[in-house]
């Protein structure tokens, strides 16, 4: 019976031993590894805001790291702005500051009272990107927009010419959560869609939001609209909830309004 007891203490002690050592393996792993993943993911976001300023194309094969540092750093400038009044934070790294993180604390965010895009939460200050050609003339606005599909968050960048109003393109990059519906949701990827938003228009001539996506087909050809998603509407619907929620009174319309009133120059 003592020798059972023993042997039955020495087992437990070498699978506490094993998974005290593989613990300790896995926890500096994950601290080793960390730095390396904030630099992947920061390298990532760099490479969708070139991708929706028109300045890479991802689609002609994988882009060089190198070369998106490169083309970041030379047209791209990340300011932060406050919301609540449309001005910006000038203390503030736009490169460094998070956005998500400063949402998830409430002494640096606030809970929207319209909230059609399902954020939750929205962070006191925004990040704006600013995109300027080889003169260093700003050529493109790219504003940070998300907000719920079907299943999940969808993040994306809204790229609009220096007057706050035409549409260079749209390009979602993110699906947190389950993800969107398998070759639905997902369409708002394809190169196709996102050719639908070039050119279209943000605000009518009364300055009024007018951006629709629509299946109705007097919209969706007008220079207010785009075609829906076929077979994915609630997913359609999270894109237009994304849209009006963030150029809206909670979102950056505040900072829209100053800026296309001289505001950036």
């Amino acid at each position: 019976m003592a020798s059972n007891k023993e042997s039955f203490g020495k087992t437990l002690f070498v699978v506490i031993g094993l998974c005290f050592i593989c613990s300790m393996l896995v926890s500096t792993a994950a601290v080793l590894l960390k730095p390396t993943q904030l630099e992947n993911k920061l390298l990532d976001k760099q490479k969708y805001i070139l991708e929706a300023a028109g300045l890479i194309d991802t689609r002609k094969g994988k882009v060089a790291k190198a070369d998106i540092i490169e083309q970041y750093n030379k047209h791209v400038e990340a300011k932060v702005v406050d919301l609540k009044t449309g001005d910006w934070v000038n203390d503030v790294d736009g490169n460094t500051f998070d956005v998500e993180k400063a949402a998830r604390t409430s002494a640096t965010s606030f809970i929207p009272v319209n909230d059609i895009a399902s954020v939750k939460r929205v962070a006191n200050y925004g990040v704006i990107y600013l995109v300027r050609d080889e003169n260093q003339q700003l050529k493109t606005v790219i504003i940070p927009v998300k907000g719920y599909g079907l299943w999940s968050t969808m993040f994306a960048f809204l790229a609009v010419e220096a007057d706050l109003n035409t549409i260079r393109s749209l390009v979602y990059y993110d699906f947190t959560g389950s993800g969107e519906t398998p070759g639905l949701g997902g369409e708002v990827q394809n190169p196709q869609w996102i050719a639908k938003w070039t050119g279209k228009k943000l605000y009518n001539e009364q300055g009024e939001l007018a951006i629709k996506v629509t299946k109705i087909p007097t919209i969706a050809n007008s220079q207010y609209g785009v075609d829906a998603l076929s077979g994915a509407t609630l997913t359609g619907n999270g894109v237009q909830n994304s849209l009006e929620f963030w150029l809206g009174e909670e979102g950056f319309a505040k900072f829209i309004e100053k800026a296309r009133n001289g505001g950036l120059s």
